[in-house]
């Protein structure tokens, strides 16, 4: 079998890439393995030099890697350019500030001396999407490592050049062999690798089916998971938002990377008093946008990253379309090669709507009017998923106020939903468990061992 690198533009293949059999991939695991013990002695300090490296590769190599994003998942130029920066930045802030976020903790009880100290795991097993394909594998890679873990990546089938080229960036860095490694599976086999005594635990980004399937498996094998799932974030729109910023914002976070983002922005969320007025600009920023060559500076919106993805997003338009849902721009492919869906708005989307009910993970914004504020509320947590949300308004203090009622992961007040490696980030309901970057990142696949001393 072959995983092929397909250029969402326009169809065509950039390259084929024998996918490996079992022996291939016991030989990668008896790797990982050999390197745990030397990698977990390592002083972390001289683990941070080597992270350091890391960035330094991403950066020095930015152009390159960005090209490669561009090309094989149809991400604009800009945003791939940014997205190798942020992995930079990532592998910066954990060097810096992991030996203080793993030193020993000294506890209160009735020994001499307690304490607890974060140990390695082990290996950790990353399946990783393609939406951000390097950001998502270095915001776990960056605090897993650091803390003395060796890493396995499985990454997204359609993505096998961004893969690769990751795990040359620990190699050109000079990361001891077996620490970090690519391997060229496809979805089937994932579960005999999680099944593996020489992996130890699991982190996956995607689809709440693929979340269900690795959390069962791993469950099996009492492995930890860390799970970053699905999103259907709202944006709520209160009558006192200044409609310039919201507006500018909303096209940001709705149709950034053609809207297939876990945390862009899906259910605009308007009290009535602004809806009208929100609608009128938010549909002439959305005509606005401009589909074409992604390397180009000129194109504003980028193709979807398969045919099936586009084909799932027009279904789910359709069907809410013919359940009532009002069509007010675009809703439809763009004809000819390539993967391209127009940038779309929904109006008047309510419940048993695809549109409201699932996550649309493209470039369609669902509108829905809510009464007043209780009511945008109500509307911003009747889902199954929980990962972020935002609220716009003038008044501060009343912002974070409705923030603290949504039930999600991550609220901002006045701004799109973003990952920062500064802060904790990660879902609760269908959207997963467990918590990236930050402090509570580093410290998911490490063991909290107390010692107790007399």
């Amino acid at each position: 079998m072959t995983m092929d690198s397909v250029n969402p533009a326009n169809g065509s293949v950039l390259g084929r890439f024998d996918t490996w059999d079992a022996p291939r991939v016991s030989k990668a695991l008896d790797l990982a393995g050999r390197a745990a013990p030397e990698w977990a002695r390592m002083d972390i300090a001289d683990r941070g030099t080597l992270l350091r490296r890391a960035g330094e590769v991403l950066r020095q190599r930015q152009a390159h890697f960005s090209q490669i994003i561009t090309q094989e998942m149809g991400k604009l130029s800009a945003e791939a350019y940014a997205e190798i920066d942020k992995c930079a930045r990532v592998c910066d802030y954990y060097a810096e500030e992991a030996p203080r976020f793993l030193a020993d903790e000294v506890m209160e009880s009735d020994a001499a001396r307690s304490l607890v100290a974060w140990q390695p795991l082990g290996t950790v097993l990353a399946v990783m999407p393609w939406n951000f394909p390097f950001w998502q594998v270095f915001r776990f890679a960056a605090p897993a490592l650091m803390a003395g873990n060796t890493a396995l990546l499985k990454h997204a089938s359609n993505v096998p050049r961004c893969a690769l080229a990751i795990e040359e960036v620990f190699h050109e860095a000079g990361f001891p062999a077996g620490v970090f490694q690519t391997l060229m599976i496809g979805a089937p086999r994932v579960a005999d690798v999680i099944r593996d005594r020489r992996v130890h635990a699991v982190t996956l980004t995607g689809s709440e089916p693929a979340g269900r399937a690795v959390a069962a498996v791993a469950g099996e094998m009492l492995k930890k998971t860390v799970l970053e799932l699905g999103g259907s974030d709202p944006f709520v729109v209160l009558e006192d938002a200044d409609l310039d910023l919201t507006v500018e914002q909303a096209v940001a976070s709705r149709f950034m990377n053609a809207g297939q983002s876990c945390i862009a922005a899906k259910r605009f969320i308007v009290v009535e008093p602004v809806a009208e007025a929100f609608l009128g600009r938010f549909r002439e920023a959305v005509r606005a946008l401009r589909p074409g060559d992604p390397s180009s500076d000129a194109t504003t919106l980028a193709p979807m990253a398969r045919e099936d993805l586009r084909d799932t997003l027009h279904a789910q338009v359709r069907d809410s379309i013919a359940a009532g849902a009002v069509p007010l721009e675009g809703c439809e492919p763009v004809p000819g090669k390539g993967t391209w869906y127009r940038a779309s708005i929904l109006d008047r989307v309510a419940p048993g709507m695809p549109a409201y009910d699932e996550e649309m993970f493209g470039p369609v914004a669902a509108v829905i009017r809510a009464r007043d504020e209780d009511d945008a509320v109500r509307i911003a947590n009747d889902t199954r998923f929980g990962l972020g949300g935002s609220v716009w308004t003038r008044d501060t203090d009343r912002g974070e106020a409705l923030a603290r009622r949504l039930a999600c992961g991550c609220a901002f007040v006045n701004g799109l939903v973003k990952s920062d490696p500064r802060l904790p980030f990660g879902g609760i309901k269908d959207s997963g468990y467990g918590r990236e970057l930050s402090l509570l990142g580093i410290r998911e696949f490490v063991n909290a061992k107390t010692i107790w001393i007399r």
